[in-house]
């Protein structure tokens, strides 16, 4: 029995729906964090000009790799380990990086290493697509969301959901140009920044 999670059952849809046009014109995209594999699953056939490339840590590719070797699409390929902490990333160019749920269950030093590893990996023009819940001017968007990240923190206090302002920052600082926050069902979003 594979891992699943009823968050990206319920949300793959609505990213879709997004990314769909962002990345129109990518032909390789990195995914940081694929977890149960459920949106590279999902992604791949709908997204058929691309390949996708799932990555995540050690202990959770064998769940990824039976997921994408029972899909069986050719062009999802199988997960590659990817610490964003460990340099240098598995992969050296790509036109877009997707992340799903992930920044806020990273410590905050993790966070500055993923847009770090992202604007190495992205070549000029390329899209940096981050889906989850955010902080705006140091407010959640909603009761669900503060409870939430009360609960995350408790769990781990390096973890927790992350205002965009900070992450535009990191953004900027890997002259990543901010596009469009999406808003999205669930009190999420989907943020886009492009490489300069």
């Amino acid at each position: 029995m594979l891992p699943f999670s009823e968050a990206c059952e319920r949300n793959k849809q609505p990213i879709l729906d997004v990314l769909v046009d962002h990345l129109a014109e990518a032909r390789c995209v990195l995914e940081i964090g694929s977890g149960t594999g459920q949106h590279a699953e999902y992604f791949a056939p709908l997204l058929s000009h691309l390949t996708w490339q799932p990555t995540d840590v050690v202990g959770n590719l064998p769940a990824i790799a039976a997921r994408v070797e029972a899909a069986s699409f050719g062009n999802l390929l199988a997960p590659l380990e990817l610490d964003v902490a460990s340099e240098p990333w598995p992969i050296a160019s790509v036109d877009a990086v997707f992340s799903a749920n992930s920044l806020h269950i990273m410590s905050w030093a993790h966070v500055q290493h993923f847009f770090r590893g992202a604007g190495r990996v992205l070549k000029s023009g390329g899209l940096l697509c981050v889906y989850g819940p955010f902080m705006y001017d140091g407010k959640h968007t909603s009761h669900s969301n503060a409870a939430f990240d009360v609960s995350l923190r408790h769990r781990d206090p390096m973890s927790g959901i992350r205002d965009f302002s900070d992450l535009q920052k990191q953004a900027s600082a890997q002259y990543l140009q901010f596009v469009v926050d999406h808003q999205m069902p669930a009190n999420n979003r989907l943020l886009v920044w492009k490489q300069a």
